[in-house]
């Protein structure tokens, strides 16, 4: 099967998704005469301009985000005998929705978003959900409009809280641009010989330790979380954790950490316990084929205190 990219870019209206991408297929260095289909699911003000590509191999189609179906989207990829595709995505509708769609052989090669500083906190404010899923899965931010000298902060410490790999880019309205170089420091000692992670830093901890497992091999972690059993695992292994809300309720999931403890099977689902354990990066279930942090625990309390919100969040 040839797998055909995705070149995704997401955002709110007017936020510079349509400019960037026209920019992008002007240039001979992206555009050098690969068939590509153009899919726009939001039509703004900005117009594209096929007369000032280098190559016209590009095939523009309309479509409504929210009903296109994988046949559809096969079809056309078919029609146009495409080796890419590029993606204009509707702000209003949710990321995983439409790549749920995707026909099996298109891989997203890169997912950027576009933010418009002088109404992105207002859209966060308002419709956080929409603006968590595109920042999650985004390689890359970009947040234009931005004035010379104004405190980029809070769009940083947003980006980072949903994703910490995010690229983040600053577009100034005086045409210069910066890339952000703020290093976020961990709220816990990773080199310390216990890792003693607060409940309200749950959420933190378990996004680095599955990102990074590698980091964490041969370290010692004490956290507090609750029981989870491994219906698909060999005996002597539970999965403590916590539930983590993301942006929204309804993106509450429970996160655990496989652990092996030979007294598991005396666990009580859902009880608090206060776990400090051995880490080690290697392959389990959980991870599907992948790499990850796998427990040993060396002392298992029941009976802890419950954290104090029940739900960890970032």
């Amino acid at each position: 099967m040839v797998q055909i990219p995705v070149y995704v870019f997401t955002g709110f209206l007017d936020s510079g998704k349509t400019k960037f991408i026209q920019e992008t297929l002007e240039d001979p260095r992206f555009n050098a005469g690969e068939r590509t289909l153009l899919l726009v699911f939001e039509e703004g003000e900005e117009e594209y301009d096929f007369s000032l590509y280098p190559h016209q191999n590009v095939y523009l189609e309309i479509l409504d985000q929210e009903t296109v179906t994988t046949k559809q989207l096969q079809t056309l990829a078919k029609k146009h005998k495409v080796q890419r595709v590029v993606a204009e995505l509707n702000g209003m509708q949710l990321v995983g929705d439409l790549y749920s769609r995707f026909p099996e052989e298109w891989v997203v090669a890169q997912e950027v978003m576009f933010a418009d500083t002088t109404t992105f906190m207002t859209y966060n404010a308002n419709m956080r959900n929409l603006v968590m899923d595109k920042l999650v899965g985004g390689q890359m931010v970009i947040f234009n409009r931005v004035q010379p000298g104004q405190d980029t902060m809070p769009f940083h410490k947003l980006a980072r809280a949903a994703n910490r790999r995010i690229d983040i880019m600053y577009e100034f309205t005086d045409g210069s641009t910066a890339y952000d170089d703020i290093e976020d420091p961990l709220p816990f000692d990773i080199n310390a010989p216990i890792i003693y992670i607060k409940d309200e830093d749950y959420a933190l901890w378990y996004r680095d330790v599955t990102e990074e497992p590698q980091k964490y091999d041969g370290k010692t972690v004490c956290f507090k979380g609750q029981v989870a059993m491994l219906r698909r695992s060999r005996e002597d292994m539970f999965a403590p954790g916590r539930f983590v809300m993301t942006c929204c309720a309804d993106d509450i999931q429970f996160c655990g950490v496989p652990c092996r403890y030979p007294g598991s099977a005396k666990l009580v689902g859902r009880e608090w316990v206060m776990v400090e354990a051995k880490i080690s990066c290697e392959k389990h279930p959980l991870y599907k084929g992948e790499e990850g942090p796998v427990l040993t625990a060396v002392r298992v309390e029941t009976g802890a205190e419950p954290a104090a919100e029940d739900v960890a969040t970032f």
